[in-house]
């Protein structure tokens, strides 16, 4: 929690926060002038299999051991003979994300819609995979990981596990953000867990982060003083969901005004904000939420990508890198090696995966299947989750892109969400 504190301290009053007159002056204690009449969106307190019930579909939870001993829940929406769609959240997410725009909205629900059998991953250290074989969260260990770690061993356990439950290693790979790295370094270490894979859809893409203009920036050069960063973010877990962030949602987030637009911009502040594409009414099950935790390391490792210019693994520091990679620097992942076809979709006013960056990353690609700049300008990094148009001016192409790969799609479905 208190870290958290400092955070929003921190960035209110450097003006991140300048849209609210009383985060601005640091009048911080109206926040907390509760009124106990205030009724919360009940959706704050519901779990992933809770808010998709809720909406009228069958769920499923299932529990992934990874090689490492890491115990991952994953969601899924089931249709069994259907193909398969994997969908994985971004930095500080979970599989809720995927679902709080709701019917029509969200993306799990179009593609179950669509015919799809929808699986929904939850990495190490999130809200819904906090367990581990031999470790707690309490353990310093459990918390020594990156999305590294996600991609050498998350993923390859969750695609070997939906393979072995369907009979057949064909699969479909809808990433965002944090997502979209953890599969490129999956393709890139690990190529033989890619061989089902028909595709893999990338939504704000992140692997060189050169242009990022996220405040994520202001701990980049900091990246390899492990004091310095432990006494900014935390020595083990970054940002979990926590009473504080509850307290936000419920007593503050669900009332209107200026205490509405403080929420965007503490939720948006490391990603960017597009108001006119963003439903305020989400403010509150975001809250209840989001953050999801990761541990310091993985935020730690992005700060680097943007020292560096690089797309390579973690930096430990000279005297250790030479230990771990027989060399003084860490290795850069070998892009050549991803055999299967990548589209990316990406904005312009995505402050972590800027288009510089989204482009370098795609000449590097092998097999290239499309690159898609959404059309307006404001459009922003959770856009892609939880825009007002996203169905429009995403999710029909998505759609359609799995359609070019032999995928049935209903074609009137598909003519209506564009509407």
């Amino acid at each position: 929690m208190a870290v958290m504190i400092r955070i929003v301290i921190f960035f209110a009053a450097s003006g991140f926060c300048s849209r609210s007159p009383v985060v601005s002056g640091l009048n911080l204690l109206p926040w907390f002038s509760f009124d106990k009449n205030i009724h919360a969106d009940p959706d704050v307190y519901l779990q992933t299999l809770e808010l998709i019930r809720k909406n009228g579909y069958p769920a499923e939870a299932h529990v992934v051991e990874t090689e490492d001993g890491y115990l991952l829940t994953v969601h899924r929406i089931p249709q069994d003979n259907a193909p398969t769609v994997l969908l994985q959240h971004g930095l500080l997410g979970s599989s809720a994300d995927w679902v709080f725009s709701g019917k029509e909205k969200a993306l799990a629900y179009i593609l179950s819609d669509a015919g799809y059998d929808v699986w929904l991953g939850n990495v190490r250290g999130n809200t819904y995979s906090r367990s581990h074989v031999n470790l707690t969260i309490s353990d310093p260990q459990y918390w020594n990981f990156s999305w590294h770690e996600m991609g050498v061993y998350d993923l390859p356990a969750v695609i070997r596990y939906i393979a072995e439950r369907k009979k057949d290693n064909k699969l479909f790979y809808i990433g965002h953000s944090m997502g979209t790295t953890m599969f490129y370094v999956m393709a890139s270490e690990r190529p033989e867990i890619t061989k089902g894979i028909q595709v893999m859809l990338s939504l704000a893409p992140v692997a060189f982060m050169t242009h990022v203009r996220s405040p994520i920036r202001l701990i980049a050069p900091f990246a390899k003083d492990i004091e310095i960063v432990t006494e900014l973010l935390g020595a083990n877990e970054f940002l979990p969901q926590n009473t504080f962030l509850r307290v936000l949602a419920k007593y503050v987030c669900d009332k209107v005004n200026w205490e509405k637009e403080l929420c965007a911009n503490i939720f948006f502040i490391f990603s960017g904000f597009d108001q006119a594409e963003f439903n305020d009414t989400l403010i509150p099950v975001i809250l209840g939420h989001s953050p999801a935790g990761t541990s310091t390391r993985t935020v730690v490792h992005y700060a680097q990508e943007i020292q560096s210019g690089e797309f390579r693994q973690f930096d430990y520091g000279s005297s250790t890198n030479k230990r771990v990679y027989n060399n003084t620097t860490p290795p850069s992942y070998d892009l050549t090696k991803i055999n299967v076809p990548v589209a990316i979709y990406y904005a312009d006013n995505d402050w972590l995966a800027s288009v510089n960056d989204v482009l370098r990353f795609y000449t590097k690609l092998p097999i290239k299947a499309g690159k898609y700049r959404v059309p307006y300008p404001k459009f922003s990094h959770l856009d892609f989750l939880w825009a007002i148009d996203a169905p429009s001016m995403i999710y029909t192409r998505v759609l359609s892109m799995l359609q070019q790969y032999k995928i049935s799609v209903d074609p009137v479905y598909l003519q209506n969400l564009g509407k």
